[in-house]
């Protein structure tokens, strides 16, 4: 690799390259828009300054997710600075950030993405232990608490579940179906929730499971909180349990099979799922499965879990390839190899988990949105997870995204080239 530092000096304007972010100083631009090299292509990566910096710029390298990164200090005082360029060798990422006094711009790339394999090896006994907790789970009979919910859309009905598990939760959410459905005439849809525990996002909403309910032709809808949390509770119930019994609950024994919090999580998704396949108006074919982040990681886990999902919306995916730890590099949320167990017990765990195995051999369509900058849900770890299923695969590999959309200057592009064309494949799935 050439030096990094002898890349940082040339300072000149370039027509080859338009900045398409308006009213924002700073703007990064790469060869290849989309951010995803071949094994070969060059990689030039210009900084784009509207008017001259009279501070200096600090430029951050950070490639592969690795615990060190490049760090320089810059002068741009023309229009534009080249700050990389070199031939992409072998599958990699890289994250570039440039950053004044009063403003930061940052970009993202991957080379040879579908290359990438999970860092831990597939355990052999991996499809004889899910086989197991499974059939134990299916041994003990569906039983459902079930309330309308009142003052529900007119068209629809709206029910407060609570399903029994054999995880230390039951599974609870918000169960939504057109009023006059038929039988046999309509997909379902699970909808997953991002990590935290009180907050407004973490919880069920009878409002969510009415939104998937009424999409396409119509659906057999469940909004799935992670926890078994009880739903539509005060505040203080909430914050009680973030203060208790799920507090760190996404580090809690991760060095046991058993006892690891996401054992119980998963088990969840199968018997929620297990719950609505057996619904008279389900049409026995479609299953979509939505989630971002945490919940992004459920909706791969489901489809890894339960052979019948045949559909993943999941954005910026968490739980994928926790291994990144053990070959010098960050792991993906919730970064479980940073934790104070041994290694080699959460090596004996730890894969029965990971996204990146339990996908393996799944067939269902995967639409995918990935940050190219993101540090939470790294690139390379959901590439290694998505790599292992054998379905179709729709990627939005997203150069500007952290794991949030912190480039608000980036949002109606996003809005336009992302977010929307998830939703039409949701809304054509379902019709």
């Amino acid at each position: 690799m050439k030096s990094i530092c002898s890349l940082l000096i040339a300072c000149f304007f370039s027509t080859g390259f338009h900045a398409v972010v308006i009213g924002q100083n700073l703007t990064l631009k790469q060869t290849n828009e989309s951010g995803v090299y071949k094994k070969g292509e060059r990689i030039k990566v210009t900084l784009f300054s509207k008017k001259p910096c009279s501070d200096s710029i600090d430029i951050q390298i950070l490639k592969n997710f690795e615990f060190h990164s490049f760090h320089k200090k810059v002068k741009c005082t023309a229009d534009s600075l080249v700050i990389f360029e070199e031939e992409s060798c072998k599958p990699s990422s890289m994250i570039f950030e440039a950053s004044s006094k009063n403003e930061s711009a940052s970009i993202g790339l991957i080379v040879d993405p579908e290359k990438f394999e999970p860092v831990t090896k597939h355990p052999a006994d991996f499809e004889s232990f899910w086989e197991k907790e499974k059939s134990t789970l299916r041994a003990v009979a569906i039983k459902t608490q079930i309330k309308a919910v009142p003052g529900t859309e007119a068209g629809f009905q709206c029910f407060d579940v609570e399903i029994n598990c054999t995880g230390p939760q039951p599974a609870r959410g918000y169960f939504a179906r057109p009023a006059s459905a038929k039988e046999k005439t309509l997909p379902i849809v699970v909808y997953f929730h991002a990590a935290g525990v009180n907050a407004s996002w973490c919880r069920s909403e009878p409002d969510n499971a009415i939104r998937f309910a009424r999409m396409g032709n119509g659906a057999l809808s469940f909004d799935l909180n992670a926890h078994g949390m009880k739903n539509g509770q005060p505040d203080e119930y909430y914050n009680q349990l973030n203060e208790g019994e799920l507090k760190n609950y996404s580090n809690y024994r991760l060095d046991n099979q058993n006892d690891i919090y996401f054992r119980g999580m998963y088990l969840r998704i199968i018997r929620t799922l297990d719950f609505l396949t057996s619904q008279p108006e389900w049409d026995g074919k479609r299953i979509l499965v939505i989630g971002e982040s945490q919940g992004g990681g459920q909706a791969l886990a489901a489809a890894g879990l339960d052979h019948r999902v045949t559909a993943v919306v999941a954005t910026v995916p968490a739980m994928c390839d926790w291994g990144g730890f053990i070959i010098g590099r960050k792991d993906s949320w919730p970064y479980p190899y940073s934790s104070m167990c041994t290694k080699d017990q959460m090596l004996n765990t730890l894969p029965y988990f990971d996204v990146a195995h339990l996908l393996k051999g799944s067939k269902a369509t995967l639409v995918t949105e990935i940050g190219l900058i993101d540090q939470s849900c790294l690139s390379t770890a959901v590439y290694a997870a998505i790599n292992q299923a054998a379905g179709p695969k729709i990627t939005f590999n997203v150069p500007y995204r952290a794991h949030h959309l912190t480039q608000e200057a980036y949002r109606e592009l996003w809005l336009k080239s992302v977010s929307k064309k998830k939703d039409d494949f949701i809304q054509d799935y379902l019709k």
